[in-house]
């Protein structure tokens, strides 16, 4: 069996097999997954090229042995090096998500984020001084040398393929974010109907709003709710440095560090925010 971490071939096919399940998945309708009343749906948060706490989620999902457990994951790629010039090698989680999802088709599921979308639409974002999308390529040249370019158009096929949101018939929708307060008002929730468009991924456009969105205020994220017919949103973005935090009907999850956490959630049940948050698990917990 070829190396993912150094076959460009392999890892492309990955991929690109990955990207096609995701666009022909039976629970997707436009851009909404649908989940329903049975099973056990794992959350995670950012996960930026986090293998030590994706290996703990692999642990803990068992996916071999729980057919009725599901994952969401999202914002996978541009990791925090320790050093302005230590490589980012962000590329090895998202080859090794996708070949979950491959392995693992009815099972694991991605949503679209900020960053992910910023590589597609090569729009380029600067974090702790590094330009994270020059940075990543770099990492995949790294890995993968003549055939990087192979690659990336691999990832972009995978980013391209993403749907935007996740709903429970329970009433929780899951998302990398929510737009800003600002833009609640004129965001249009239409675009969970169809399959995001370019103008819906570029800046002006629903799906970029969604991504993009910080600091919602609960009455913000009450009046979207409400809107929406949600009871509790569960999203990523926003950094938290202890793992998670509530906002009102909304729980920020991160899952990229030593103080991460994910979410099991028993889809049997309904649930306010605060009854989940007693629910969310820390990595550190998982032997």
């Amino acid at each position: 069996m070829p190396d993912l971490l150094t076959d460009a071939r392999a890892a492309a096919e990955v991929l690109h097999e990955a990207a096609k399940l995701i666009r022909e998945d039976p629970l997707r309708r436009g851009s909404l997954l649908g989940f329903g009343a049975a099973g056990q749906l794992v959350v995670t948060g950012d996960m930026h090229g986090n293998i030590r706490n994706f290996e703990k989620l692999q642990k803990f999902c068992d996916l071999k042995r729980s057919p009725g457990r599901s994952v969401i994951l999202h914002e996978l790629i541009h990791a925090d090096p320790v050093s302005y010039t230590d490589s980012d090698l962000s590329i090895d989680l998202l080859v090794r998500a996708a070949a979950w999802k491959c392995e693992y088709p009815d099972n694991v599921f991605f949503l679209q984020s900020n960053h992910e979308l910023s590589q597609y639409c090569r729009h380029e974002i600067m974090k702790g001084g590094r330009s994270v999308l020059y940075h990543f390529e770099a990492g995949i040249r790294e890995r993968y040398g003549d055939g990087a370019a192979t690659v990336l158009a691999g990832v972009n096929d995978y980013i391209v393929s993403l749907p935007l949101a996740a709903r429970t018939d329970s009433g929780i929708m899951v998302c990398h974010s929510l737009p800003s307060a600002a833009l609640m008002h004129h965001f249009d929730a239409g675009v969970f109907d169809r399959t995001p468009t370019e103008d819906d991924l570029s800046p002006g456009g629903s799906a970029h709003a969604l991504v993009w969105g910080r600091f919602q205020p609960a009455d913000a994220i009450e009046q979207f709710a409400e809107r929406l017919g949600v009871e509790v949103f569960i999203v990523g973005h926003t950094p938290q440095e202890t793992g998670y935090a509530l906002v009102g009907r909304m729980i920020i999850l991160a899952s990229d560090h030593a103080h991460g956490v994910f979410l099991p959630i028993d889809l049997s049940k309904r649930y306010s925010a605060s009854e989940l948050e007693g629910r969310i698990r820390k990595f550190a917990g998982v032997a």
